[in-house]
């Protein structure tokens, strides 16, 4: 059985977009992922990239082309300009950490109410009360926001080093643990797809 470390950020866009695939993909193949959040402006600068703040104007005008793009191919709700955008993806990740750590609940779904809330509905993912209703709203008690967030503190800076040490670079990206395959951007899904079919 394949597993896939799957290494996202909590307001990535690119991960919205990806949206269910990447679980409707491992049911498919019966492979496994562990969800690992990480803090995306630690990583750029680390692995030779740039945090979107500080990227040249036409990366940023290709970007915003690109996103409009997907989103309307994927045909899924998307607010190119956020209300609550970039805020600190930490609290939300360190909730994902540690639901998943608890072994409960769909943790895709968890991801997925996350990246909704920044992209299609204009919340602050950082705010405590919306962590704790998107937590109830897929299905995980809201009081996962006050258990286990040193834990997730403390895996959230592991998932970094570890995101490092695996080549990783950006978000979303999947990392299939028995082959080291890696999978770059939600447009390389049918790319993972494929290699789970003949792995």
């Amino acid at each position: 059985m394949a597993h896939i470390d799957y290494y996202l950020g909590t307001i990535s866009p690119w991960c919205y977009l990806a949206g269910d695939r990447l679980e409707r993909i491992a049911k498919e193949h019966k492979a496994t992922v562990t969800y690992k959040p990480v803090d995306l402006m630690q990583l750029f600068p680390r692995t030779g990239g740039l945090k979107p703040a500080d990227r040249h104007e036409s990366r940023l005008d290709y970007r915003m082309q690109e996103l409009t793009r997907w989103a309307a191919y994927l045909k899924v709700p998307f607010n190119l300009r956020p209300a609550h955008f970039p805020v600190n993806m930490a609290p939300s990740s360190y909730v994902v950490i540690a639901a998943q750590a608890a072994g409960e609940g769909d943790i895709g779904a968890l991801v997925r109410g996350f990246l909704r809330a920044v992209w299609a509905e204009n919340r602050d993912v950082s705010d405590d009360a919306v962590i704790r209703d998107v937590l109830a709203a897929n299905g995980f008690d809201p009081a996962i926001a006050d258990k286990g967030l040193f834990v997730g503190a403390e895996q959230y800076g592991r998932n970094l080093e570890d995101a490092v040490a695996a080549g990783v670079f950006g978000a979303p990206f999947y990392v299939v643990r028995e082959t080291g395959q890696k999978f770059w951007g939600q447009d390389r899904l049918t790319f993972l797809a494929d290699h789970l079919a003949t792995a």
